[in-house]
């Protein structure tokens, strides 16, 4: 029979747990549900494991943890350390609680020792109570490997006084749920995942940065670190909170620069204060379709764009036409002006309302595919999100499909993924893939339904040597003054 008395006095325990320090933090992290979720299933246990003196049992479970670079992987195992002291269910060692190992690549060169004997080394010691972080990702499709499964036996036998945790990136569902089974032939698993931020929780992160610094930030401040974060997110290499702290520190640098200058010390972050970190120019007070005409040549562009617009506009305003796909190819070879008029465009169709934002994210074909099975299609939807609203440009597009017989590449994969994501939000994203002709009609190829979402065309050609001076003396016209007898 329960215990009421016993109940209650276990009852009372969690909730003095959780108005302690390290839980107050989890609970109050930005994003991170399911790590939140694995903190309080903690809470809850840890009184009856103590009770029934099974604190053992709770050192036995190991964790395998989904979260991709940058993303507070250090700042997580940390504050798990912490709390696992206030529950009293284990004594991190105080100058060295955490321990993050990187397996290397897999090496059929090289004997056990050289793979596995940092990670062994840290597991076995029986001299220091740590969390022990050991990055899997290189191995992920080589768990049934016999060297694999022989480190695995080595840490089910050595880390009974070890908090393990194992990290791969973000990965398809059924992917980390098949490398959880693998690891479970072995130990006791749970496995987490820590999404990616939105750019909603990116500036709820600077938000929470600048009040740790004592300062306040503008609207149109943070409109800038936006359009920071959207210029740093453009290349591919995004890393996550470590990215905006650095956004952060230079903002308050500026800010404090201003300061100064000016004699001043108050501690509210203003745009013209701080527009000297962004490596673009704002936009100038010019209409997107004023910038469209403006722009050298490409006369059958700028009409085949507007018609384009037109045709949108009517399909969005009429009630029995269905939504519209609005996504597009541009063909034509480098230097034809296909990334400026793919800017221009999201600036018209944000100021017609038809996107939300207007942004531009530039990508790389390649940039979608990750390194490992079951990375490329959260990466690529990942990328999409961002986009929701705006502009997501795919130069050299064409790179995505490559005819590999063995499925090794992971290009068809981004590729199903972009169609999903382009049907999902046909009038909330524009998808514009941009390449070379030929290699472009080929790519449309390498999946039934892309054409089908890509219906409009346009055609670059290349500037002509009138064309090109044109371009020249406009470019010189804005730095210097030209003589008129040039």
């Amino acid at each position: 029979m329960s215990d009421p008395k016993a109940h209650n006095k276990k009852q009372k325990e969690v909730s003095e747990v959780k108005k302690k320090a390290a839980f107050d933090e989890i609970d109050n992290l930005i994003g991170a549900e399911e790590f939140k979720a694995l903190a309080n299933e903690c809470v809850i246990i840890a009184p009856y494991l103590k009770d029934s003196r099974a604190e053992d049992t709770f050192l036995e479970r190991k964790y395998l943890i989904s979260v991709n670079e940058g993303y507070g992987l250090s700042c997580y195992l940390k504050l798990f350390g912490s709390l696992t002291e206030e529950l009293g269910l284990y004594n991190l060692h105080p100058s060295s609680p955490v321990d993050e190992i990187i397996l290397p690549t897999p090496d059929s060169s090289k004997d056990f020792n050289e793979l596995f004997a940092p990670a062994l080394s840290s597991i076995s010691s029986k001299l220091k109570k740590q969390i022990i972080c050991i990055d899997i990702s290189e191995w992920m499709s080589k768990i049934a490997d016999k060297s694999f499964r022989a480190f695995l036996k080595r840490i089910d036998q050595g880390g009974k006084n070890k908090i393990v945790f194992f990290r791969v990136p973000i990965l398809e569902p059924d992917v980390l749920m098949r490398i959880k089974k693998d690891l479970s032939d072995y130990l006791f698993i749970k496995s987490f995942s820590i999404a990616p931020f939105d750019m909603e929780q990116l500036k709820l992160c600077a938000k929470k940065f600048f009040r740790e610094k004592d300062f306040d930030i503008s609207d149109e401040a943070m409109k800038l670190f936006e359009r920071n974060i959207i210029e740093e997110k453009s290349d591919g290499r995004f890393y996550g909170i470590k990215t905006v702290r650095k956004i952060v520190s230079e903002m308050l640098f500026q800010k404090l620069s201003f300061n100064t200058e000016h004699e001043v010390s108050d501690r509210q972050i203003t745009e013209h204060q701080i527009s000297a970190i962004s490596t673009t120019s704002i936009s100038s007070q010019s209409s997107g379709l004023k910038k469209l005409d403006e722009m050298v040549g490409m006369k059958d562009v700028k009409k085949k764009m507007l018609e384009i617009i037109a045709q949108i506009e009517t399909a969005l305003h009429n009630e029995k036409i269905q939504s519209p796909c609005i996504h597009m190819r541009f063909v034509g070879n480098p230097g034809t002006g296909k990334t400026t008029v793919a800017r221009i465009i999201g600036q018209i169709l944000r100021e017609k309302g038809i996107l939300r934002n207007g942004s531009f994210f530039e990508y790389g074909g390649r940039d979608f595919c990750g390194r490992y099975v079951g990375e490329t299609a959260p990466k690529t939807a990942a990328m999409c999100r961002d986009a929701y609203g705006s502009v997501l440009f795919i130069d050299e597009a064409y790179s995505l499909y490559r005819e590999d017989a063995s499925g090794r590449d992971y290009g068809r994969e981004a590729i199903d993924t972009l169609i999903s994501e382009m049907e999902n939000h046909r009038n909330d994203l524009l998808v514009i893939m941009a390449g070379y002709p030929q290699e472009m009609e080929h790519l449309m190829t390498a999946n039934p339904g892309l054409k089908s979402r890509m219906p409009y065309v346009l055609e670059f050609p290349n500037f002509d040597r009138e064309e090109l001076s044109d371009i020249f003396l406009k470019m010189t016209h804005q730095a210097f003054s030209i003589d008129n007898e040039m």
